[in-house]
Formats: C-alpha cells, structure tokens, sequence
C-alpha cells in the first residue's frame, strides 16, 4: 500500500479538500524552477551513478543529520567528513541502518513528508522505512542507483526540472558549469554568484580570500575600486555560466550607505584584519548596497538570506567545518537595517532585492509592509526552518493581506538533497492550493482567479522575479 495519504496536507472539511484538490491537480505537473539551491554542478557534469543510499539521502544532507545527531549519533558515524581528514564511517550499509533505526525521530517533521515523498514517487517503495526494512530499502535503492534511468540527468528530466540554480563562491572556477555546457546535454543549470567569502570580515581567511578574488579578476586588491573591479569582473564570468541572480547570507540585514571616502577607508580598515565588531558590521552592511548598485548595472537579481548565527557550534566547526546543521535563527530587523539601501536605491523599478527571514514575526509587522510599498523589494517564500505545512501557510496568512502574491516570488526549494526537490515544491502547491481554497471558500477569490493564482505561485513568479 501507499507509504503517503494522497489527501495530504489538503483541508479536512469535504467542501475545502473539494476545491483543494482541483487546485493541485492543476499544477501538480507543472514543471519545476528551482531558482536558488545547493545542489552539486558535479554531479550534472560527469552524471555519473549516486555512490550509495546513505550518500544520497544521509551524508549530505543536514536537515536529515542533525536530527540524528540531536539523538546522541556521533557525525562520524554517519559518514559526514572532517575537516582533518580523521576516521569517518564508509560503509554505506552502516550508516542506512543508524538512520533506518531512528526513522521515528522524523515523525510529524517535513523531512518525513519529503522522505516518503522521494521513497514512494522516485523508488517505488510501498513500506515504511524501519529498521526491519533498513536492507529491503538499502539493497532497493542501490539496486536502482546503478541503472541509467537513476542518473543526476536522467533524475533532473524525470523529476520536471525546467531550471537549476547551484550555489557557488565567486572564488570557484565554475569548471563543473563549463562541462556541463560543453557537453551538449539540453538540461538547464545555472550558477549564482554567492560572495560571502570576499563581503564579510568575519568569513574565514577573508583578507586571503580578497587577494585571491582580485587576483582572478585580474584587479589590485590594494584599492577598493579594485576591489569593486573585481566583483563586477567576476559577476560577468557567473553570467557566463547562465546566473540571473546573487545571494548574501549576512547574520543580519544591517545595509549603510556611506560616502565614497568613508567606504575607502573602511576597506583598508577591513583588509589589516584589524576591523572591530562594529567596523565589520559596517563593512558587510556598505557591501549590500554597493552589490545593489551593480545589479542596477548588471541586471543580477539580489538575495538576501539575514538572521542566522552560523556555525554555532565551535567544537563542529572545527571539526566539521561550515554547514553542519548548527546554523541558527535569530531576530532579525529590517525596517531599521534596510533603509540606508532603500534610500539609495529602494525606488529603482529595475532593482530586485528578495528578501528572506528565519524570523517569522517580521512577516506581517516588517517585511509584508515593506515589500508592499517599495518597488524593488520582493518577499522570498518560507525558508529553511519554516518550509513546512505550518511555516508556508503562516506566511500565506500573515503577508497576503498587506503585501499580496505579487509581491511574493512563488516557492524555491533551496536544498543540496536532490531527491527532495520534487517533494518540496509539492508540498509547497499543495499548502498553495489549500490556502487559495479558503480565500475562496470564503468570498475573498473567485474560482477562476485562484486557478490563475495558484499557476503564478507554482512557477509564474519565480520565472519572473528570477529573470528566468
């Protein structure tokens, strides 16, 4: 039997789930836009086989680790690497039973749904994940994995793929990106421009990191008009690569807008590695406008993902290094922070700034009045936290009255778990459909109006917002 109840997540009054399900199933093969994700480009450029069940849906993914780890299970012993180099566990089989045996700690979690999802939908499995099923399951999927209709490409055509985004540092080459357009294949993925490594002071190695920057972009990191030489150098390379937007994962939404002077000064005073705390935040914050006054130039679409404590852990990220699933929310303001940009640049049309938030009281008192009067402000859709059926109808419900969907950008998925691509965005329709059936339910939308909303939310706005 079916490990999913096909009404999931639908409204449980008859009427609702009625005009709920014309709804999804409107869009329920509507083809996927994933415009921001950390997706691997390796993986799409040599397509070559999945390693093994536990490197597919365990190892790489920190929405699934960290729970386990929040249990008492070790990192090691689920195969993630260390930064030393030091003892992890290989085998593939190990680390399946660890997870299949604790598969109970994603009861009620997204997670769940978007496992199942990927269990039932991309491998055909019809019984519950357990530990009496961990090798039914293990020998399953791998059996799959070897056969060529379960390669990265042959999975990005099945799965309705129209677009991918990958995530990249403007240190990296982008040589996976460059084998993917030589190779011929008509799969669309493309790169954005994620310059945390070269923006913020308090980003490991940064003074190195500018240098390097400069350097590849064949500028002096010795003034800051070199500096900003080489971001726009270097933005051009990415769109190159098909990027059609930027990303800025700041611990806070802190802009400035200081004079030319000031800026200069600021750069050298950063680039000793002598800056104080305020001197960063400063720095970080003078970047987010300069970055929004190339996009004016350039065309590249701003996103902003404030309010997490990266890292929080020091022990694993020594040990671990970065993304290991100790980011953490916290309050995040933007009326304050954001208006030094906006007053620079907040009235430029041709300007696209999507913001984010890990913090959800900002949703109806903050960021829903912002994006619902400034031209170049877009709300992104719940994130990361918040990427459930509670979190995307909270949004729904605290940023519709005041900033409309228009001022929304649909869904994006942002995750490195490629099975769970399809599974998010369709829980996301489904939490869509679910909410346009109550607006009309209730005399708030006629039906053909939801219809026409529900096809902008599934894809229409990201294609528009994205430059897609």
């Amino acid at each position: 039997m079916p490990i999913l109840d096909e009404n999931r997540l639908l409204p449980t009054d008859p009427t609702l789930r009625g005009l709920a399900r014309e709804l999804y199933q409107s869009v329920k093969d509507a083809p996927i836009l994933s415009p921001h994700g950390h997706t691997d480009p390796r993986w799409f450029a040599e397509n070559t086989p999945f390693q093994d069940p536990a490197q597919l849906f365990v190892t790489p993914d920190h929405y699934v680790f960290r729970m386990l780890h929040s249990q008492g299970t070790r990192l090691e012993d689920l195969g993630v690497p260390r930064v030393d180099g030091g003892p992890t566990e290989v085998d593939g089989r190990k680390i399946w039973r660890r997870f299949a045996e604790n598969y109970h700690l994603f009861r009620g979690t997204p997670s769940r749904i978007w496992l199942d999802h990927a269990f039932q939908e991309v491998f055909a499995l019809d019984v519950r994940l357990s530990k009496e099923t961990a090798d039914l399951y293990y020998d399953h999927i791998a059996d799959c994995l070897a056969r060529p209709e379960y390669r990265p490409r042959a999975l990005f055509e099945t799965f309705g793929i129209e677009v991918i985004a990958t995530t990249e540092s403007p240190l990296d080459d982008l040589k996976w990106h460059r084998m993917i357009q030589d190779s011929g294949w008509s799969g669309r993925v493309i790169t954005a421009y994620r310059p945390d490594a070269v923006i913020d002071p308090d980003f490991e190695g940064f003074v190195q990191n500018v240098e390097t920057f400069c350097a590849l972009a064949g500028e002096s990191a010795a003034s800051f008009d070199g500096y900003l030489n080489a971001h726009r150098n270097r933005r051009a390379y990415f769109k190159q690569f098909g990027a059609t937007s930027t990303d800025h994962g700041h611990p806070s939404a802190t802009t400035r807008n200081l004079t030319r002077s000031e800026t200069e000064a600021l750069y050298a005073r950063v680039m000793t590695g002598k800056a104080d705390t305020a001197e960063r935040e400063d720095f970080r914050g003078q970047m987010l406008t300069e970055m929004a006054r190339l996009s004016l130039e350039d065309g590249l679409v701003m996103q902003l993902h404030p309010g997490s404590m990266r890292n929080h852990s020091s022990s694993v990220l020594n040990r671990f290094g970065r993304d290991k699933g100790y980011d953490i929310p916290a309050r995040t303001d933007y009326v304050t922070a954001l208006k030094p940009l906006l007053d620079a640049v907040g009235m430029e049309p041709d300007l696209t700034l999507i913001l984010f938030t890990l913090d959800e009281t900002t949703y109806a008192r903050e960021l829903a009045p912002l994006a619902g009067v400034y031209p170049c402000l877009r709300l992104g859709p719940a994130w990361w936290f918040h990427d459930s059926y509670e979190g995307m109808m909270r949004f729904r419900q605290m940023t519709t009255e005041t900033a409309g969907f228009y001022n929304t950008v649909g869904f994006n998925d942002d995750t490195r778990a490629f099975c769970s691509i399809p599974a998010r965005h369709d829980v996301a329709r489904r939490v869509d459909a679910s909410y346009l059936a109550t607006l009309v339910s209730t005399g708030r939308l006629a039906m053909d109006e939801a219809f026409e909303v529900v096809e902008d939310l599934t894809h229409r706005l990201a294609r528009q917002a994205y430059r897609l």
